[in-house]
């Protein structure tokens, strides 16, 4: 493109339409030949840019390059001016091979089953005598099978005028990628495009009812209005009604309903195929209107459930939404779904109540899901940081403002602690000195018992509070007491922080809460030791924190611990004439992890590819590497999915985590493995060993061994104690190159006293003891609103180890994107600022695509939200760009995040770049640079 005319480049200028008239009227033959874009069918044209007004946006040069002439370029010689178009043409150049040409994806806007016509305005020029075919292809890619490709059309043309080529075609099934090409001319002929349109003639008909635009709903028959066509049973029969129960049970709306009837499993129900009328990468919501009846069932789950069916894959099971319904009312089931792929057949369908239970449904709707707007940042009027809320916390004034909840006895008493926990003061800074006085509570003869206060008219909506206590039990304990600060938020329990207590001495008690919605009463109240154990409280805080100032101090940490000084060395010919040169720094990558869980149908969506590999460098797989996936019946071995996802890793140089080898909680094992006798067992733990390290040794980097030790113990019960550490001895002598990590869930924020940090530390030292080469600490990080000292106090009890932690499962949910947003950014500047943290993974980052409502970063149509934004830019700040001069040592220094640069030197003669990596270090980096 080098020495083109300037508009001859791509032009974003529409074309005038009284220059076209003139054209026109100069020259009839331009209608016929040259204008023969005027005469295809541009209805419902499913082509982007179909007449390159917008350049080539949208299009894609195969193997070769190619520019458009604009309607305002002129004439760029006499092989183009003879073809004159009215409007923009593309040019395609440097062809080398006749299939080389231009493309465009059409895979998300062709449904299964339409015919589609096909009318292009083509040309040629250069070395040409005579005449050359000009093709209309179609390629259509799935994973795991050979491309195919499919011819529309053949035209032939000469360099006198321009051509259509034309033709019609229709899929049974959409591929997962379908591209739309033009080719043919011989190596070294340019081709040149005038227009094109792919157009349906049903089309305004069929996208409507593809999308759900408005209020369409691609259910047929919803209401069954039409008996019961277009519906079927899910191996059971189908029913329909205008009452039942003796007239007790009649539809909530229209003239009847349906029922699934002689139900023998679970998953029997009522359904439709929607093939066809469902499209990839597009958000819906589903609305159905329930209820059950018969068997001496009062209430059961209903769930809506998506069965699709892709070329070369396994049958894939989607679960919507559930609701409890009941036999005394209709109830609404609502939930949102979206396809990633391109599925050869999609059928919707009821299920869930026990066998022998009918399943009642009275309408369906499945539509394209409305964009909610984002609720605005919440505005929080004097939000009073750092004062505690709580009436009389010093007892200055004996127990006024609190009460007993239950038949409980409060007294004063003296000799608490005279300093606030430290999780308080790491929040609240230089602090009074607190009384000394404490609340002791006897004759309790629950557990729930303790002293309460309301502080419904205090608490803001949205702010994150902080809990904190000392606490101590009487004596008289069997046995290890757990103390919780707790919250009751109108009929709910909310848990403000907990501990466990195993002496008589004080202990603090830290953690937070949050409340989103109007409550008409707020309590908080301690509680906890057995019943007839006395409990004392002193020092009770809840406070609003302060963010912005936690930040602030993390921002400085970050810079220590994860910046260097960097002394670039200029040397070679001319260096010694380049004091005051410019030079420019620009970082492209920082070196610190940050990953995302992803799943097997997350990578055929190209927007969520793209938005990971831009945005991420570790993956972990959220199922697809774990037991019950790769084996869900004995010896029935599944690795294709893993196998897939790995392969998109290695390509994109993304590292990976292997989640996981094993699971201690019962419930995530197969009913196979739990039917094996102990032998049995013994032999298909090896076997799952050695198959999936075997399998990709040196593909992951890390290997969570055996999930979540702390909460179950299924393998440690039925094979001893010491098959955990084997696990361990095992997976390290068949890939040795992985770390392996323990991982386990509530370690970072106070509420949970069986995963405490403590008790995580003696379940890691314990598995030493016992040989097992445990390599990192695995922080699961399902966090509610964080706070940072609650976070921070965790780690640094943790960091003793001198193992590297990881947040390994990092998600954070609000209704409200903004908190969300402060909530992930608590969450990563404290890791990031965290000496002892080495690396963190989001579980998830789409929508739809995240086992937590409210977590997502983007939108389930690839929309970036205010949390995905706020996210970026973080990312964004830990990037170091410098510039200045060169000085007379010829050097130039500055203080940069690890990670990869790139140095650009802006000489007399000529602009030099070069790249370079600053890996950690406590001395300065001197990085050579050879001019």
């Amino acid at each position: 493109m080098k020495g083109l005319p300037i508009c001859c480049f791509i032009s974003r200028q529409h074309k005038h339409p009284s220059k076209r008239s003139e054209e026109t009227m100069e020259n009839p033959q331009l209608m016929s030949n040259s204008g023969c874009s005027e005469n295809l069918n541009q209805a419902a044209n499913i082509i982007v840019n179909h007449d390159f007004s917008n350049g080539l946006h949208s299009w894609h040069t195969n193997c070769c390059n190619g520019f458009v002439v604009s309607a305002e370029c002129g004439d760029r010689g006499k092989p183009l001016s003879s073809l004159r178009s009215s409007g923009n043409y593309a040019v395609v150049t440097n062809r080398t091979k006749c299939w080389q040409g231009l493309e465009q994806d059409i895979t998300s806007r062709v449904l299964p089953g339409s015919t589609y016509s096909v009318s292009a305005c083509v040309g040629v020029s250069g070395p040409l005598s005579g005449s050359t075919d000009v093709l209309a292809t179609l390629k259509l890619e799935n994973h795991g099978s050979a491309t195919s490709y499919m011819l529309i059309g053949k035209t032939s043309v000469s360099k006198e005028k321009w051509e259509i080529v034309e033709g019609t075609f229709s899929l049974l099934a959409v591929p997962e990628r379908l591209v739309f090409y033009l080719e043919g001319p011989s190596p070294g002929v340019e081709l040149l495009i005038d227009s094109v349109v792919i157009s349906c003639p049903s089309s305004s008909e069929s996208e409507s009812a593809s999308i759900g635009a408005g209020d369409d709903n691609i259910i047929i028959n919803p209401k069954f209005e039409d008996g019961l066509n277009n519906w079927s049973g899910r191996g059971c029969k189908v029913a329909l009604h205008d009452s039942m129960a003796d007239g007790k049970i009649v539809p909530q709306s229209g003239k009847a309903f349906a029922s699934a009837t002689e139900r023998t499993q679970n998953w029997n129900g009522i359904q439709q195929e929607i093939t066809g009328r469902v499209q990839r990468k597009l958000a819906y919501s589903v609305a159905a209107v329930v209820r059950i009846f018969g068997n001496n069932v009062t209430a059961a789950t209903v769930q809506a459930t998506l069965w699709v069916q892709t070329p070369g894959r396994n049958d894939q099971y989607v679960g919507i939404a559930n609701v409890q319904a009941t036999d005394k009312d209709w109830v609404q089931l609502q939930g949102k779904f979206l396809l990633n792929g391109s599925p050869s057949k999609v059928v919707i369908y009821l299920e869930g109540p026990p066998p022998g239970t009918d399943l009642l449904v009275n309408s369906l709707v499945v539509k394209h899901a409305e964009k909610t707007p984002p609720s605005p940042a919440p505005v929080i009027e004097n939000p009073d940081f750092g004062v505690n809320i709580i009436t009389n916390s010093q007892l200055d004034d004996s127990t006024n403002g609190w009460f007993p909840l239950g038949n409980c006895n409060l007294s004063v008493g003296s000799g608490s602690p005279h300093i606030l926990p430290p999780m308080a003061r790491a929040s609240l800074g230089v602090h009074e000195p607190l009384s000394g006085r404490y609340i002791h509570v006897k004759n309790r003869t629950q557990t729930w018992m303790g002293p309460a206060q309301m502080i419904t008219d205090k608490v803001k909506l949205f702010l994150t509070y902080q809990v904190s206590a000392w606490v101590r039990i009487g004596s008289g304990a069997n046995g290890p007491q757990n103390v919780n600060v707790a919250l009751g938020v109108d009929n709910q329990w909310v848990n403000g922080g907990q501990v466990e207590i195993n002496d008589d001495r004080w202990h603090e008690i830290g953690g937070s809460f949050r409340i989103e919605k109007q409550p008409s009463k707020v309590m908080v109240y301690i509680q906890g030791p057995g019943a007839g154990v006395d409990l004392m409280v002193a020092g009770v805080q809840i406070f609003p924190v302060n963010r912005e100032a936690r930040f602030k101090y993390l921002r400085h940490q970050a810079d220590k611990i994860r910046k260097r000084d960097i002394v670039l060395k200029f040397s070679g010919a001319g260096s010694s004439s380049l004091s005051g040169t410019n030079v420019k720094v620009v970082q492209t990558q920082n070196s610190f992890p940050i990953g995302s869980c992803m799943s097997r149908t997350n990578i055929d969506n190209e927007d969520f590819i793209n938005f990971f590999v831009k945005n991420f460098n570790w993956a972990v797989f959220g199922n697809e590497l774990k037991w019950y996936w790769t084996e869900p019946q004995q010896g029935n071995l599944n690795y294709k999915d893993a196998d897939d996802m790995v392969a998109l890793c290695q390509k994109h140089n993304i590292e990976t985590r292997g989640h996981c080898i094993f699971w201690e909680v019962q419930a995530t094992v197969q009913q196979w493995i739990q039917a094996l006798n102990k032998d049995d067992l013994m032999k298909a733990v090896q076997n799952r060993l050695t198959d999936l390290l075997t399998r990709y040794k040196g593909k992951f980097k890390h290997y969570d061994v055996n999930n979540e030790m702390l909460h179950g113990s299924y393998y440690q019960d039925r094979l001893g104690k010491d098959i955990r550490a084997n696990m361990f001895k095992t997976a390290n002598q068949l890939d040795p190159s992985a770390t392996l990590f323990v991982n386990d869930y509530h370690i970072e924020d106070g509420c949970d006293t069986r995963s405490c940090p403590e008790r995580y530390i003696e379940h890691i030292l314990d598995l030493q003891e016992q040989g097992a080469p445990v390599g990192g600490i695995g922080i699961q990080g399902h966090i509610d609103n964080p706070v940072g000292p609650v976070v921070c106090t965790a780690l640094d009890k943790l960091g003793i180890l001198g193992l590297p932690i990881w947040f390994t499962e990092l998600d954070v949910s609000s209704i409200n994107e903004h908190v969300r947003g402060e909530d992930l950014e608590v969450m990563l500047r404290e890791a990031f600022a965290h000496p002892a943290v080495e690396g963190v993974m989001l579980w998830g980052f789409w929508e739809l695509f995240m086992s937590r409502d409210n977590a997502h970063l983007v939108n389930a149509e690839g929309d970036v939200n205010e949390t995905g934004k706020r996210f970026l830019a973080l990312k964004h700040e830990w990037l170091s760009h410098a510039h200045g001069q060169v000085d007379v040592q010829g050097q130039f220094n500055f203080r940069g995040f690890h990670g990869k640069y790139a140095v650009e030197i802006d000489t007399p003669s000529k602009k030099i770049v070069k790249t370079f990596v600053v890996d950690k270090g406590d001395t300065p980096l001197v990085v050579p640079v050879e001019l």
